[in-house]
């Protein structure tokens, strides 16, 4: 017990300045990123819009739930399906907040790649997206994310307010409403991290069993069934590898996690059938595998 609560200290020291910093920032984004200005960039054919919506997504502070609304509004203002797709899998895989706390706990050397990996990855799935023939399915409007109670408007940012008004409005949704979104998902992660790092037989199970092949299917089929979060899913997949999960699964489990939320899963086959949310997943299972190959390939 007094190892696991070293340990869990030892993390929350080590990624509470990060999140502190990634929270105001994302808050900045939040505010002042105009979701009816980036809208009107996914309409077009072409690989603009993919590459458009992958970068969107990699800097929006929205969760995997937060993104449904936003990518749905892009479907209806005649955004087509590969930036909509390109847009899932870049929001949730990766934030601000994330790549700060990556870095802390990661190094520079994993946060890089993973970083380059979720755009590649964005622009696959986008690619992908825009050569599959589907038939749109009739859904009721959305009016809110179930998961952050977040609307779409949420980054309009085009409301005339005051410079305090508009300070406020970072500083509560960056210390408060964010905190609220992923608080548990965080502590949660972190006592997971710490367990996994001083309980040895789980060490001893990752040792045997999680250094090869298995390693990889482990983390697509784990990824898949658990939603984890960005940001609170690090430190955990950290002590994983720690204890001797292969490097290259451990990249596979932290972009693959993030991505397939059951309400993500649920909304694709609403709004695009079973055959898009088949190609969705089974290309993304192929991405991330190859994408925790090329990271072990180059750590050696």
């Amino acid at each position: 017990m007094q190892g696991f609560i070293h340990v869990f200290i030892h993390y929350c020291f080590e990624i509470i300045p990060a999140l502190a910093i990634g929270f105001f920032i994302s808050g900045l984004v939040h505010e002042f990123v105009p979701q009816n200005a980036v809208s009107k960039y996914l309409g077009s054919p072409g690989i603009k819009p993919i590459f458009y919506a992958t970068l969107i997504g990699t800097m929006l502070p929205v969760c995997c739930w937060g993104s449904l609304p936003i990518a749905v509004s892009f479907y209806k203002k005649g955004a087509k399906l590969g930036p909509i797709l390109a847009f899932l899998v870049a929001t949730p895989a990766t934030s601000i907040s994330a790549l700060l706390v990556a870095y802390n706990v990661l190094g520079l050397g994993f946060t890089v790649y993973i970083f380059f990996a979720v755009i590649i990855m964005g622009m696959a799935m986008g690619l992908i997206g825009n050569t599959i023939k589907f038939n749109s399915q009739d859904t009721v409007e959305d009016k809110e994310c179930p998961h952050c109670k977040v609307e779409p408007p949420h980054v309009n940012g085009n409301k005339e307010r005051t410079t305090a008004e508009r300070a406020k409005s970072v500083l509560r949704y960056a210390y408060i409403q964010l905190p609220k979104e992923i608080g548990m998902e965080l502590v949660a992660g972190i006592l997971l991290a710490a367990l996994v790092a001083t309980f040895v037989p789980i060490g001893r199970l990752i040792n045997l069993y999680l250094k090869g092949w298995f390693g990889y299917v482990f983390a697509v089929a784990f990824g898949i069934l658990m939603y984890l979060c960005a940001t609170a899913s690090t430190p955990f997949i950290d002590s994983l590898m720690k204890q001797g999960m292969n490097q290259g699964a451990g990249m596979t489990l932290l972009l693959i996690g993030p991505v397939t939320s059951y309400g993500t899963i649920l909304v694709l086959r609403k709004k695009f059938g079973v055959k898009v949310l088949f190609i969705f997943l089974a290309s993304l299972m192929i991405l991330t595998v190859l994408a925790g190959l090329g990271f072990q390939m180059i750590k050696g």
